[in-house]
């Protein structure tokens, strides 16, 4: 006979499982961060929210999440996962390049704003005690490596200024939970047998454990894997890297560290063997959903009905967190580096709170160094602040753009564009994929001008004698002084759908028949940009998708002549079924327009502008 199955045990897996089925897609298509999603999820389905009802409504338990603590014991894994992630991305040697940032300014960046925030609620009188406001104002300090790293990933932003600076100081916060959380247990007077002897031990148990694991790892890590390799076991292969995060995370957190930074050394230490790309691809699935986890259970402490009880007051203590962390980045960002625009976008990111922060509130109100009331209210504050994150990492962006194109240029940057020269090409954009279109036309003669937004770029470019200049083409006023009424077309090369779509309105806006090639991350977005006008959009994917064809056909003996004329034919295919609405042109037709808008030109030349426009 089986055995009879507890339903109530397998209920909080399924029920996440469906929240991540229905959340992720829902919010990929809303295009809004899935963060968000488990945030919220996590607020409706927990304690304060439909868990409020269960007393009236006992059907309800089996739609809410009702063991806290389990959860964010799962959700810790989370943070362990990212963390272990993101050092296999780095490696000794470019972590000793950021050591400046990560031991000066992310220093700087937690002892001011712990010292000015718990400042400000000891002037209050929000804490009456020196410990407690000292203790309030590190937990305010911290912010969130949880949800800032992804955000940052999902931008494509993380080796920015902005983003290299924000991840430091998230590193040195993360090395510096231990020691607050240790340094609140000494003054719990709850607890005797915790004594500054003690704290000395715990500070050599965690240099010992640091030495351990490096030193192992250097030794074992690498042989380790090489046998597993050997059995071409995907499962075993598995097991081994959930093996190696789990183990390292174990061994700092009985030495007194925290398990993310045992992680992440553990991930530093494979980024310097050759299996670091297919550990990184083996552990993305877990670390997305144990991340999805741990928002949720950040999600669960969101008491909205406490908000509602004195909303002012806590929307101005998390306005006041915000500003005070921002304004102190801002300030002390300038000597590690960082221009206005970049300390601004660091400051939107790191002014709200974090986890940890959430960790050591909890900690120090069990200790009694903070009123329970008060301690409560400040979780609040400090989950809603987390909640803003994403949103303040688009309004940081947008910011920071505006203030780069406001500050002081360097000489060579500041050159305005010529506006006289006629039948050229404008690239919007100059990456390595604008640098490649610029070659191209070199070698047809086809005379050209780039815009950039990335002043060391231009700088350098000028430099080197090329046509680049300083400016944002989703300014009409921009391109109309780049001379876009007399260009023969227009080439976006960005690779943010905002810019590309932004640039396309803006030269349809000042010129109605320049020809217009972008560049499209896939099928659905050049139908829109199709929609906006353009005359070709060139979707990254389908571009794949037919040079690896190309390249597989002639490979296995196809003759080239046919492999190229069946690319081009489906090539045309898939413009017409995306939806290109210009008919495709009669070729002198558009050397009839060339010459019209070019004027009287050298034969040779406008031959070599008939190669561009083919092209």
């Amino acid at each position: 006979m089986a055995a009879a199955i507890d339903l109530q045990s397998y209920q909080e897996p399924i029920l996440f499982l469906a929240t991540a089925g229905i959340v992720v897609p829902l919010f990929h298509r809303l295009r809004i961060s899935p963060v968000l999603g488990f945030l919220a999820a996590g607020a409706l389905l927990g304690p304060y929210g439909l868990g409020r009802l269960i007393p009236t409504y006992p059907w309800v338990d089996w739609l809410t999440f009702t063991n806290p603590e389990g959860t964010s014991r799962l959700a810790e894994f989370g943070v362990v996962f990212l963390l272990f992630t993101i050092g296999i991305e780095l490696s000794w040697q470019r972590l000793r390049t950021l050591r400046r940032l990560v031991f000066g300014f992310g220093s700087l960046q937690v002892l001011s704003g712990a010292f000015i925030l718990g400042l400000a609620f000891y002037a209050l009188r929000t804490v009456d005690t020196i410990t407690g406001a000292t203790v309030v104002g590190l937990a305010l300090a911290l912010s969130s490596t949880a949800i800032v790293i992804p955000v940052l990933a999902e931008q494509k932003r993380l080796n920015t200024a902005a983003g290299r600076a924000s991840f430091s100081a998230l590193l040195f916060q993360d090395l510096l939970v231990a020691p607050i959380l240790f340094t609140i247990a000494v003054l719990d007077t709850s607890k005797p047998d915790v004594t500054l002897s003690s704290f000395a031990i715990l500070l050599l148990q965690a240099g010992i454990a640091l030495v351990l694991i490096i030193g192992l790892g250097r030794l074992i890590l690498r042989p380790f894997f090489q046998f597993v390799s050997t059995t071409k076991s995907p499962e075993l292969f598995m097991a081994a890297c959930l093996l190696v995060v789990l183990v390292t995370s174990l061994i700092a957190a009985v030495s007194g560290l925290s398990m993310a930074l045992g992680a992440f050394i553990a991930g530093i230490l494979l980024s310097e063997t050759e299996y670091r790309r297919a550990v990184d691809v083996t552990i993305q699935p877990f670390k997305g959903l144990l991340l999805g986890v741990f928002f949720v259970s950040v999600g669960m402490s969101l008491d909205l009905f406490r908000f509602l009880e004195a909303p002012l007051l806590i929307l101005s203590l998390a306005a006041t967190v915000i500003v005070i962390k921002g304004l102190t980045i801002v300030v002390i960002g300038r000597p590690y580096g960082l221009n206005t625009a970049e300390a601004a976008e660091t400051g939107l990111l790191l002014g709200p709170g974090g986890e940890f922060g959430l960790v050591i509130l909890g900690t120090a109100m069990t200790a009694g160094l903070v009123p329970a009331g008060i301690g409560q209210n400040l979780l609040l504050v400090t989950t809603l602040t987390m909640v803003a994150i994403p949103l303040m990492a688009r309004f940081g962006q947008r910011l920071g753009r505006k203030l780069e194109v406001r500050r002081p240029l360097d000489p060579l940057v500041a050159v305005a564009p010529p506006t006289d020269e006629v039948g050229r090409v404008i690239i919007a954009g100059y990456g390595r994929v604008g640098q490649l279109v610029a070659e191209m036309l070199d070698r047809h003669e086809v005379p050209y001008l780039a815009i950039d937004l990335d002043p060391a770029r231009v700088a350098s470019e000028r430099k080197a004698g090329k046509p680049v200049y300083y400016g944002d083409g989703t300014y009409p006023e921009f391109l109309r002084a780049c001379g876009i009424d007399r260009a023969l077309a227009l080439v976006i090369t960005l690779d943010t759908l905002s810019s590309i779509e932004g640039v396309v309105s803006a030269a349809r806006q000042e010129c109605t028949d320049i020809t217009i090639v972008a560049r499209a991350r896939d099928a659905r977005h050049a139908m829109q940009l199709y929609e906006l006008g353009v005359d070709d959009a060139v979707p990254e994917t389908i571009e794949a998708s037919l040079q690896l064809t190309e390249a597989v056909l002639s490979d296995i003996g196809v003759p080239m002549g046919l492999v190229i004329a069946s690319i081009h034919e489906r090539r045309d295919e898939f413009r017409e079924i995306l939806g290109r609405k210009n008919p495709k042109r009669d070729p002198d037709r558009v050397v009839f327009q060339a010459r019209r808008r070019v004027g009287k030109r050298a034969p040779s030349a406008v031959a070599g502008q008939r190669s561009g426009v083919d092209t």
